[in-house]
């Protein structure tokens, strides 16, 4: 019987097809993870970072198109009609980035916390920023072609929400960054429901770059400004 197809699709998809595209999720999950986790722990100034980033990007985008169709995605107006959902998902991605550029402001007076993320910042500051930038949007991108394409397509509908933003969150906690994983929790569930309602990737692709994007460039300052005020010391 063939499997009911996202919204905005009129193809469905056969079983077959469905039992490929679990197997090609898994194999992508198990390379991406173990890349990420080696990526993270390079040093920063290392031009290895560069080159293993790009190496990840090209496992989740090649996994995600490999497993099979993807969809954009549509969302509802005001008008009643749909269009791609731009506005909604940035607005989500700035939500998201003021609560954790809040959360980053009280983890710079929490050492233990804090030192890991300036850890994983020290790749923009001390590396090329405008590179770190590159290919902190590139990473996005095809991270979100994975988790909310392939990977949403191939957990089925009822519980792919949760499956895919718990598969995210392990996966960000191979970094070995608390934070990072928490993050991946919430990016997770914000953008699997964007896939849920949209149907489609542009949705949580447009909210994971404005959040990751803004984090790169605002959340150093913002440590930094924390850390000088010396309010939670």
């Amino acid at each position: 019987m063939p499997r009911c197809s996202p919204p905005w699709s009129a193809t469905a998809e056969s079983d077959a097809a469905f039992r490929r595209r679990r197997v090609v999720a898994v194999i992508t999950l198990a390379l991406g993870a173990v890349l990420l986790a080696s990526a993270l722990r390079i040093e920063p100034g290392d031009p290895l970072f560069y080159g293993a980033t790009l190496a990840l990007a090209a496992v989740w985008t090649i996994g995600a198109f490999a497993s099979g169709r993807l969809w954009l995605g549509r969302g509802h107006t005001r008008a009643g009609t749909t269009a791609r959902p731009v506005v909604q998902s940035f607005s989500l991605g700035l939500l998201l980035l003021a609560i954790f550029l809040a959360g980053g402001f009280v983890v710079a007076g929490i050492p233990a916390l804090s030192e890991p993320v300036r850890g994983l910042l020290a790749h923009a500051t001390v590396g090329s920023l405008p590179v770190v930038a590159a290919i902190t949007a590139v990473n996005g991108i095809a991270e979100e072609l994975y988790f909310r394409g392939a990977l949403y397509s191939a957990a089925g509908r009822r519980h792919a929400v949760a499956i895919t933003a718990v598969i995210y969150t392990l996966v960000s906690l191979a970094s070995g960054i608390a934070l990072l994983a928490l993050a991946g929790l919430a990016v997770g569930v914000v953008t699997g429901l964007q896939r849920r309602v949209t149907g489609g990737v542009l949705g949580p692709i447009i909210t994971h770059l404005t959040w990751s994007l803004g984090m790169l460039f605002l959340l150093p300052p913002t440590l930094d400004l924390s850390s000088s005020i010396g309010l939670f010391s």
